[in-house]
């Protein structure tokens, strides 16, 4: 969240893509300047609830593959640990491009595709008395369904970080800035199992711009 408030600042338009419940969104309706927030998800729970919490932000039931928008209607995007579920990303991310003004920012946060890649995960081998983590077939795209509550099940899909950087690039949109950021000191704080693979980031951001 912090990360988002930095790089959406000075923004007036911002659309929030695959919002869920709209904490991004809420977050970028308090920002200084700006003046419009749109959320957009394919969900009616999600929109539900979004709608209760409100915060100032508009809310629209649809899909990041064909958005109910004008071209270049935006001046910000933020898509949060979202692409990760969508099937057609090159749709997806082409709209995004379309609907961002020249100049326009994109936030894209994802969950890391090299160390979430299908098969991967933290190695405590006591045999050879070594800790690792492993790394499953990355180049591989893969789908994949997670049961993320009880009998609620949403796809998965990892792909290797050259294609969303591909698929970026031929929209229009031009990666300015990569971050792997390390868990926060506060995270790790409420959750010491993780201070050992403190130094492998789960997250990673690009900002990208519209030219």
């Amino acid at each position: 969240m912090p990360m988002a408030a930095a790089h959406l600042a000075g923004a007036r338009s911002v659309l929030d893509v695959g919002c869920g419940e709209g904490q991004v969104a809420r977050l970028a309706a308090g920002l200084p300047g700006v003046e419009r927030v749109v959320g957009i998800d394919p969900t009616w729970a999600q929109l539900a609830v979004a709608r209760e919490r409100s915060g100032f932000v508009s809310y629209v039931r649809g899909v990041a593959g064909s958005l109910p928008f004008p071209t270049a209607s935006f001046d910000a995007a933020v898509a949060c640990l979202v692409f990760e579920h969508i099937d057609d990303v090159d749709a997806a991310i082409a709209e995004l491009g379309r609907v961002l003004a020249p100049g326009g920012r994109f936030l894209f946060f994802l969950n890391h595709p090299l160390l979430q890649t299908p098969g991967s995960g933290w190695i405590d081998d006591r045999i050879l008395g070594e800790q690792y983590w492993r790394i499953g077939p990355y180049l591989v795209e893969d789908k994949s369904l997670e049961e993320v509550d009880k009998d609620v099940w949403i796809p998965f899909v990892h792909r290797p970080l050259s294609r969303y950087v591909n698929a970026l690039v031929s929209s229009g949109l031009v990666v300015t800035r990569m971050e792997e950021p390390a868990p926060p000191p506060g995270f790790l704080a409420r959750a010491t199992e993780y201070e050992e693979a403190a130094t492998i980031p789960r997250l990673l951001f690009l900002l990208c711009e519209r030219r």
